[in-house]
């Protein structure tokens, strides 16, 4: 296969193209550097099948020539992390919105398979726990751009689903739960990264608001495992795929966690959401997903738990 990963140069798109190359595919990587690193792709450069180009996703002219050449486009990239969301609202929805729409066309225009990468954010304030991939969505006000994201992300959705139906663009949509791993930056929020560093540093770990909010974090080679036999499944086009851990934990005790594994000094720091990011500023309480879906289409299960994933974040950080 010749796959194309907008993002590539990211932590999971990084992911994936190692794992496309490691099968024996050609792989064509399109970042523009604003969120991604060229570190993370660095030790793939000069691997056979490997090429790449620094640009912007918006560039259709780009892009038109690099999906008359693929098979499949991976599309992951986007502004993501709930400080660049906040800090920087019109970047986030200039490129997850319009990004998407040029994927979208030049995949159409080649009939390519498309395989969007979502995320939970789109599920809002809900509150029906674990999220199933139909379940409804609540989402707060315009007025506070924290949930510009998670409707930037699903009108992409929207617009993968209308040109499915409208247009037979073969898509795959990929909803992801805090994904995290080795590589990870936290220069845009990611709690994990961020956790491990100020461990590491045994600098007071910073909890924002009480610490009671719950997340469920999947280990990154198993999400890319995911994405790749969902790629490859046939009935898969058309749906919509959660595809995260079901280990819940509450953010207070994912820092003690840290601690313990690292065998830090540090203490716990609680920070309110206003100081922290904005006025107002919303979150959700809770974030599970229900992988039965994805369970019952490639039998796919997440191996690593997440004191495994902590070990991996720990010694990477550590090295």
């Amino acid at each position: 296969m010749r796959a194309l990963i907008t993002g590539g140069c990211g932590f999971i798109g990084s992911y994936l193209a190692e794992a496309l190359l490691a099968r024996g595919d050609t792989v064509t990587i399109v970042d523009d550097l604003s969120t991604g690193r060229f570190e993370n792709i660095a030790h793939l450069v000069g691997l056979p099948g490997l090429e790449y180009a620094i640009e912007t996703i918006t560039n259709e002219a780009v892009m038109d020539r690099l999906a008359s050449q693929c098979d499949i486009i991976y599309h992951l990239a986007a502004a993501v992390g709930v400080e660049l969301v906040v800090r920087d609202p019109v970047h986030v929805l200039e490129t997850n919105v319009q990004g998407a729409e040029v994927i979208f066309r030049v995949g159409a225009r080649y009939r390519k398979k498309v395989v969007p990468a979502s995320t939970s954010e789109v599920y809002g304030k809900g509150t029906r726990v674990p999220f199933s991939e139909n379940d409804d969505r609540t989402l707060g006000p315009t007025t506070r751009s924290r949930w510009s994201y998670a409707c930037s992300k699903a009108l992409d959705e929207f617009m993968a689903l209308a040109y499915y139906r409208q247009k037979s663009l073969p898509v795959v949509i990929t909803r992801f739960f805090n994904t995290v791993g080795p590589r990870q930056s936290g220069r845009y929020g990611m709690v994990i990264p961020r956790f491990v560093r100020q461990a590491l540093a045994d600098e007071p770990i910073t909890i924002y608001g009480d610490g009671k909010q719950s997340r469920c974090f999947a280990y990154v080679g198993d999400v890319v495992r995911a994405v790749v036999a969902l790629a490859d499944s046939p009935s898969a086009v058309g749906q919509v795929y959660n595809i995260g851990s079901t280990e819940e934990v509450t953010i207070e005790q994912l820092a003690r966690r840290v601690i313990t594994l690292s065998g830090s000094k540090s203490k716990l720091t609680f920070i309110p959401y206003d100081q922290a990011y904005e006025e107002g500023f919303e979150d959700m309480l809770r974030r599970v997903p229900d992988i039965s879906k994805v369970r019952a289409a490639i039998g796919w299960e997440p191996v690593v738990d997440l004191d495994g994933i902590l070990t991996r974040v720990i010694a990477s950080m550590r090295a």
